[in-house]
């Protein structure tokens, strides 16, 4: 690469920006075992929140979902062993995989109901819909009259 050193502050920004790690993955995509972390879509609609987290291959009875106060934590686990025997050739083979993960998110505090959220697990997707108070919604515009 050729240099201009007649600018050596606009080399050392172009240095600077290319040698740098804009994007820092170290925590927050992957697991503590290198796995990667299920994708979340966050909708925020007039009534609602709405969270669908991709977990291909899991059942329903993997995940756990708690509340607390307004701290949301949606947690699975999954445990998998198989074994294969072959007396004929005289060799076993067992082979077994784990795979958990564990996402939080902050909800506003009193916007929703906690009573009322629902989860739903198909066909790969957690959908979680998270209600807001009636004091939450947006409001129309109320007109107010001269006297």
């Amino acid at each position: 690469m050729r240099r201009n050193s007649l600018n050596p502050a606009l080399n050392n920004f172009f240095d600077d920006f290319f040698a740098k790690d804009l994007f820092d993955w170290n925590d927050k995509n992957f697991s503590g075992t290198d796995s990667t972390l299920p994708s979340v879509n966050v909708k925020q609609t007039d009534n609602e929140f709405e969270i669908e987290l991709a977990s291909p291959g899991m059942k329903k009875q993997d995940f756990k979902i708690e509340l607390d106060k307004n701290l949301l934590t949606i947690s699975a686990e999954q445990k998998e062993e198989r074994e294969e025997k072959n007396k004929n050739e005289k060799y076993t083979r067992r082979e077994f995989n784990y795979r958990s993960f564990s996402r939080s998110f902050t909800l506003p505090a009193d916007v929703v109901q906690s009573d009322k959220i629902e989860a739903e697990y198909k066909d790969g997707i957690l959908h979680i819909t998270i209600p807001k108070n009636e004091r939450a919604k947006p409001q129309p515009a109320k007109s107010i009259a001269v006297k």
